[in-house]
């Protein structure tokens, strides 16, 4: 009898045992939301009533972390700094190449092809001192920057968006940092650089401010995030330019900047300390 008793114990015993290492370290996916695709509900949107229609996808809950970017990337290029922070003070180039380690850490196929000595024909950049040659493998499982219909869609709260100007409310408030409430009291009257750093104005933890209707966090404000596309005035689409796409708005910026609609640009070899990103990923 003492034998099946014994055994009994060693199992439960390593139930238990498996079960702390689980909470200890959350499933990967759990950082991502599975948005349900289709055509675009909010009404806001730079793609409602286009004939656009989006499959399913993943997207990052919150912008990557500086605690995230650590771990692939073994260094940390941001200026605010902290583990919930988000990883600021990054390019476009930093962005596609930390989808890539990631992608391999995790086992997963990696999305861009990255040359990094062929100067990209379409990017027609005068300041661009890098113009990598990065081009995508649409089949591969791995991490990738969204797309601006894919970033706009989600933050919009996808099918069950409520067409908010910003991503998850009308008061923007409730849901983004901007240059007037990032620091430590509310700012009033015209953008004022002084006033913004006496203010100590940076980056928050992701995730303090409300979510939107699909449980995504900072889609309005904080850090501008990085986004595949090209900015052609009139086309998202474009194969070629000079600036990418960044969306959101950031901590620095105007409220203006951080509705779902606004369309911002960098050059992807720039970076600012409101500058960030957040990751997709095929689905499954």
């Amino acid at each position: 009898m003492r034998k099946p008793l014994m055994i009994l114990i060693l199992c439960m015993a390593i139930a238990v045992i498996a079960s702390a290492c689980a909470q200890e370290k959350p499933a990967a996916d759990e950082r991502l939301v599975r948005v349900e695709g289709g055509t675009f509900k909010d009404t806001k949107s730079n793609y409602y009533g286009t004939e656009m229609t989006l499959p399913d996808f993943y997207i990052g809950k919150y912008e990557i972390t500086q605690q995230e970017w650590l771990e692939v990337m073994k260094n940390n290029p941001s200026q605010f700094q902290g583990d919930k922070l988000p990883v600021e003070s990054v390019t476009w180039y930093d962005a596609v190449e930390y989808c890539n380690e990631r992608s391999v850490k995790e086992g997963l196929a990696p999305y861009y092809n990255i040359d990094k000595n062929t100067v990209d024909p379409n990017n027609t950049s005068e300041r661009d001192f890098m113009k990598w040659t990065v081009t995508a493998n649409e089949g591969a499982d791995g991490y990738r920057l969204p797309t601006e219909a894919e970033w706009e869609y989600a933050a919009g709260g996808g099918q069950m968006s409520k067409s908010n100007p910003y991503s998850g409310s009308g008061n923007p408030e409730e849901v983004a940092w901007y240059w007037r409430n990032s620091g430590d009291q509310f700012l009033t009257g015209d953008w004022n650089w002084p006033a913004i750093e006496n203010n100590h104005s940076q980056p928050r933890n992701t995730g303090l401010k409300q979510a939107n209707e699909l449980g995504l966090y900072d889609m309005s404000g904080n850090v501008r995030e990085w986004c595949w596309n090209w900015y052609g005035e009139g086309d998202s689409n474009s194969k070629a330019g000079s600036v990418r796409l960044v969306k959101g708005g950031g901590w620095i910026g105007g409220v203006n900047n951080t509705e779902v609609s606004f369309r911002g640009k960098f050059e992807p070899s720039s970076r600012g300390n409101d500058q960030g990103f957040r990751v997709v990923r095929n689905s499954k």
